[in-house]
Order: structure tokens, then sequence, then C-alpha cells
């Protein structure tokens, strides 16, 4: 009630305040009406069926409907507090992670598990219809009314509290994930299945925080009810002010809207800010940073070079992507080949748990080459399987592992990005908006004879994905990364001054 008294009833006065005296009209779409808007919207397709999850907006949870031209139309709704998005944050919080932060951790550590508790939860927590409807118990759940997600009915029916941040994490543990996922799948698998059913449509768009689960996302277009899906980047809450915009130029003002059923109108999702050459040499002259100023392809090919030795490389470029995914503009580059890779950088760059997966950033030309994927991936939100003939079988020694010692054994000749299971989130680059990091990539290729790179987002556990000159450099001073390419210049760390800090850094941001 604070903030409501504070802020939200007067949301309208604050808008014409900060907008300076602003005239006009100030319009409210519906949370999920954003979210649609965002998928739709910017999608390649003239028409498309829509479905959005998350955890909740105003009442709804879970909507789908109809795209046409320049309009949409929700036609169905699932109600707070029945809601997919918060049940997996439920298993979020019980398995030790952030809510509303570490539900990627739980997607992550799935593939450790074996899914032994889906019955589990589908007789007793979750009445689950075959046209992806659902209810929730609400006597396991606890964020109706309470300051935690589960109840003393949920620790009761897994056997125990909630796993205690940071601490050990058990079989137990991973087999939740495990179970959690699968359910999501199946409930995300049902909706699509029913949603193509009811609207006839070839295609699908989706969005809410429920869509950035890019291993349900890949299972459903390997499902192959609808031709193609296209995800929006930016499909968390972020996305709603994109949404919230096309909304009002499209439906409500009926603005234009032009596609040609392929390409779609995010440009690649490199909306953010950027900064020139000039302003960057600035910061680096002002700050007495030692640097080398190169043209771009012979930077490129030093990078490259770099990396094909093993070494591991900062990218700030261009504009900053928008949405939770690093797209080759403020990302961190390594080697796939390498066996230790995913190790090093979760541990002395990233500053965080050793079973988190790198995703690879692979050119688009070489895609089928390693992964079973026939689509384009651009935002890196579709989970596919490595090509089964680039894949190293485990021993039955090696099976018999617990999860997180399998982390070590190679899967694969791109083992870094090679998920226990098989997968990796793949990142496809066209050139078509980023073609400096197509250059990049190539030239690694040329090197190596590998079109593939890892790619993580350029920030440490906790902290933003940086998005100024500044912010890069001191997330690169402050790990172990070897080389930092700042626009056209390039910085060694061998070549650096100390950096010297009042605070540790690792106490500046609060854990993930």
């Amino acid at each position: 009630m604070p903030l409501w008294l504070k802020e939200k009833l007067w949301m309208e006065d604050c808008i014409r305040k900060s907008l300076d005296g602003y005239k006009g009209s100030v319009l409210f779409p519906e949370h999920h009406q954003s979210h649609a808007a965002s998928a739709f919207f910017p999608s390649p397709f003239s028409s498309a069926a829509i479905i959005t999850m998350d955890g909740v907006g105003e009442w709804a949870t879970s909507t789908w409907g109809i795209g046409n031209g320049n309009k949409i139309t929700l036609q169905k709704e699932i109600h707070f507090p029945h809601s997919l998005g918060l049940l997996y944050t439920a298993f979020t919080y019980y398995t030790g992670f952030r809510v509303n932060s570490g539900e990627y951790k739980v997607m992550g550590l799935a593939p450790y598990g074996e899914p032994r508790f889906v019955n589990t939860i589908l007789e007793n927590i979750m009445d689950l219809k075959d046209d992806g409807s659902f209810s929730l118990d609400m006597k396991y759940f606890n964020y109706c009314q309470g300051l935690t997600m589960t109840s003393g009915h949920f620790h009761d029916l897994f056997g125990g509290p909630p796993r205690k941040p940071e601490s050990e994490l058990t079989q137990r543990d991973m087999d939740l994930a495990a179970s959690v996922q699968a359910v999501a799948e199946e409930v995300i698998l049902r909706t699509g299945r029913h949603v193509q059913k009811e609207t006839g449509e070839k295609n699908l768009v989706l969005a809410g925080g429920v869509a950035l689960n890019c291993v349900a996302n890949g299972k459903l277009l390997r499902d192959s009810v609808y031709d193609d899906i296209w995800i929006q980047p930016a499909s968390g809450d972020a996305g709603g002010a994109l949404g919230a915009a096309l909304f009002t130029w499209h439906q409500v003002l009926g603005g234009n809207r032009e596609t040609n059923g392929t390409e779609d109108l995010q440009k690649g999702s490199y909306l953010g800010p950027s900064w020139t050459d000039k302003q960057i040499e600035d910061f680096l002259v002002t700050n007495n940073i030692p640097f080398q100023k190169m043209d771009e392809d012979s930077l490129i090919d030093s990078v490259a070079d770099s990396i094909a030795e093993g070494k591991v490389a900062g990218r700030f470029s261009g504009r900053m992507e928008f949405g939770p995914r690093a797209l080759g503009n403020r990302s961190i580059i390594g080697d796939p080949r390498s066996v230790t890779m995913q190790s090093i950088m979760n541990l002395k760059i990233k500053n965080r748990e050793s079973f988190r997966p790198f995703a690879p950033s692979v050119l688009l030309e070489n895609a089928e080459e390693y992964f079973d994927l026939q689509v384009a991936s651009p935002y890196m939100l579709l989970v596919a399987q490595v090509q089964k003939h680039r894949c190293t079988n485990m021993t039955e020694e090696q099976t018999k592992l617990f999860g997180i010692d399998k982390l070590n054994v190679p899967r694969s000749d791109i083992p870094a990005v090679t998920h226990i299971d098989f997968s990796a989130r793949v990142q496809t680059v066209d050139g078509k908006h980023n073609p400096g990091y197509y250059k990049l990539i190539k030239s690694f290729r040329d090197k190596t004879g590998y079109g593939v790179v890892i790619n993580t987002s350029f920030n440490v556990r906790g902290e933003p994905i940086v998005c100024s000159p500044q912010d890069a450099y001191l997330c690169f001073m402050r790990t172990e990364m070897d080389i930092l390419s700042l626009g056209n210049f390039l910085l060694t760390k061998e070549d650096q001054p100390a950096l010297h800090e009042e605070k540790d850094w690792r106490e500046i941001y609060e854990l993930d």
C-alpha cells in the first residue's frame, strides 16, 4: 500500500511531470497485452498465434490469442494464483536460488538430474489438462499471503526445508530442477498444440518470462506443430516497454506494419546505447590506460589469434543489446574446443557456479555442421542438440559419476559449449546486423577450422551486463580476462597498471 499511495495511483501525473508538461493522452496497455505486442509486432509474420506466459501481470499469468496485420487479439487467460512462472519460481526458491533471478540456473541444472518428481508434482501440486490449462493446489505455496514461495506442505512433500543459498548442491536438488523443467516443457507443449488447433496458424510468437526457457522453446519448435516460431529477445518485463509502445503505435494509432515472412523488425536487438571511437579514446587517454589503436580488420585478426591460443577476450562494440542475452557487442569470447574453458570462465572470470553452461555463437552458414538446428536463432533463445558425429559417448564408468562430476567429461569436439545432455543454447550470426562479430567468428574459423566461439555476457556474477567503456574496463581488470577489444582499441592485461579499489568488487554485487 505505501508504494501504491506514493506512486502507483498517481502514475499518469508522474509521467506528465517527467515529460515536462506533456498534454497528450497517456495510455495503459495491460501487462500481457504488452507482452503479446512485443512478440507479434516485431516478428516477421503477417499473422501468427500468440502465447504469453510469466509469473503474473495484473491478474493474467498466461494468455493466448492471434496477431494479424497491425492488430492483436487475446482470447483466453489463466489467472493468478495459478501460474507456470510462479511454479518454476517456487522450485527456484526451494533449490536455494534467488527468486526472479535464478530461474535460468534451475534450467541449467536440470540436465544433471533425473525428473523423478514429475508424478509427485502432477499428482499433488498441479492439475494439468490436455489443452495446457492447469490449476495449482495453493496449500503448497506461500506467495499469496507470505514472504516465501513455498509452504510447510511443500517441504513435507519433498522431504525437507529449502536448500540454503550457496550450500552444496545435492543430487536431490538436481532431480527437483529436472522435474520442474520437465513439467514446464509439458505445459508449454500442450499449450502450443492446443493453440495451433484453435487458431489454425502456422507461425507462433512467444513472450513473457517463461519464453526465456530456451530448452522448452527448442522442444516446441521440434514438435513441428508450427512452421516457425519467433521469440521476443527481451521476453521479460523489460520487453513490456517495447510492447506498450508498439501496441499504441499499431493498434491504437493504426500505424502500418510491413512484413516479408522471414526477416524480423528487431534489428538484431542492438537497440541500446553506443560510444564512438573518439569517446572511447578520450576515456582511455584521460585515465592513462595503455592501448593499441587498430583498424577493424587488424583488431579482429589479433583477437581471433588470441582466442585460438586459449585466451579469453572481452568484446565491447557498437550498440548494446536489448534483453538479457549478450549477442556479441557486450560479450566475453573464448575457444569452444577447450576442455577446461567452461570451468575457467565460470570460476575465474564470471565468479559463478561451475555447472553454469556457456552458449555458442556460430556462423549461420555453419550452424547445421555443429547443431541439429534447421532455423536461424539470432537471439540465443533456442536449445538444439550437438550433431551426433561430433559427440563423444561417455564410458560406463563416466555415466555413473555424480551429477556435477560429469561436468569435466568431454562430450564433443566443442566441449566448452556442449551441455551435459549434449545440447547447446545456440546463437546464429549472419552478419547483417553485426558484421564485426561475424568477421571475428569467420577469422577464428579461418585459423582453426571451427566457425563457432563461446559467447557469454560481459559481466561478473550479480553485475548487470556492461554498458559503458568504463564498465567494460573495470570488469576486464577485476577478472582474469586476457584481452579487451574496446571499439577499435585493443588492451592486453599485462600492459595494464594494477587496479586499486578500496572495496573488494565481490562485495559490491548481490549474488544472482
